[in-house]
């Protein structure tokens, strides 16, 4: 399928350390990928490139047919395009607290893209339903369970319904349990010719995907299926990141 996602020679420095050096991979409709890493390998850096809120110094990424170019960020009424094309579901969710689960949701297509309040509510409510948590409609955030919250993010981030989804360590407030009904719902999606992009510490989750990334030193180090990179990781890195544990669910 055609490449929703573009990374091309991605870099970036902070302070004068580069972050990413050179990082290139695309992602195709109806494709899961899986970025791994060690902590501080640029795994969330990358997706929050994609989305525009973090600039770049070197490099070109393109979703679909938008163009994000080196330099300062663009202003945000020329991101209309992008925000249409991408959506991004945050580690720590980043629910409005006052909202409830359907406010949140409705939120972005109300003010961002025009949609009536009655039709971005009525989507709002399918969105939710469609990923098991109707029920918590009128929930407000901190009502809600680890495992409800992130359905939330998710439904928040289809919300306009864009092709390509972003998720950064979208398991690290889940339960073993949970996780496996996560990799379902994903797998739906992607089976809708969404483009799956999710950052993860977690080498089984890693494994619902259809391909693994792993970064280190800013650049790709290895790269394929689940079976040959986390069965039988060829770079040291891989190696390593197999040893270490994953990080502790907050």
């Amino acid at each position: 399928m055609t490449a929703l996602l573009r990374i091309d020679d991605l870099s970036l420095a902070r302070a004068g350390r580069p972050v990413l050096d050179g990082v290139s991979f695309a992602v195709s409709g109806g494709e899961m990928c899986a970025l791994m890493g060690l902590s501080g390998s640029g795994k969330t850096t990358i997706l929050r490139a994609c989305v525009a809120l973090e600039p770049f110094d070197s490099g070109k990424i393109a979703v679909r047919d938008f163009e994000l170019q080196p330099g300062r960020v663009p202003a945000e009424p020329a991101l209309k395009p992008l925000r249409k094309l991408a959506g991004m579901v945050f580690q720590a969710h980043a629910l409005f607290e006052h909202l409830t689960a359907q406010e949140n949701v409705a939120l972005a297509p109300v003010h961002a893209h025009g949609v009536s309040p009655d039709a971005a509510r009525a989507r709002a409510g399918t969105l939710l339903e469609s990923l098991g948590v109707g029920a918590r409609a009128g929930a407000l955030p901190r009502e809600l369970s680890g495992g409800e919250a992130q359905r939330v993010a998710i439904a928040r981030a289809l919300a306009v319904d864009p092709p390509l989804l972003l998720m950064d360590e979208p398991t690290a407030a889940l339960d073993p349990a949970r996780r496996g009904s996560l990799a379902q719902t994903l797998r739906g999606l992607a089976g809708e010719g969404r483009a799956l992009l999710f950052t993860t510490h977690d080498p089984e989750f890693a494994r619902s995907a259809d391909r693994v990334i792993v970064l280190a030193a800013g650049r790709v180090a290895e790269e394929g299926s689940p079976e040959d990179v986390l069965t039988n990781p060829k770079h040291p890195a891989t190696q390593e990141l197999l040893r270490t544990p994953a990080p502790k669910r907050r």
